[in-house]
């Protein structure tokens, strides 16, 4: 399996969701970018959750003020096989 990273940035309340939206629309312009989703949690909405898919080790991201951030190398992954 190809290296496969994933970053998770995480934020609370309306200024970070608006930061990590803004943060989300600079990421195609990284080297090794595949794909992002912005999240939130029908349970905590005040919680906003930026995943990121990269090829290659995730490049040094601007994190907004009082947004934490992980990135994990993916280990092993499960597909649907009538999807693909």
């Amino acid at each position: 399996m190809t290296a496969v990273f994933v970053h998770y940035a995480e934020g609370k309340g309306d200024a970070a969701r608006v930061a990590l939206r803004a943060l989300m629309a600079t990421l195609p312009t990284q080297p090794g970018f595949v794909h992002a989703e912005l999240l939130s949690a029908p349970d905590q909405p005040h919680l906003t959750l930026l995943s990121s898919h990269w090829t290659a080790q995730v490049p040094a991201l601007p994190l907004p003020d009082g947004v934490r951030a992980w990135v994990f190398e993916v280990q092993a992954t499960a597909r649907n096989p009538a999807r693909h």
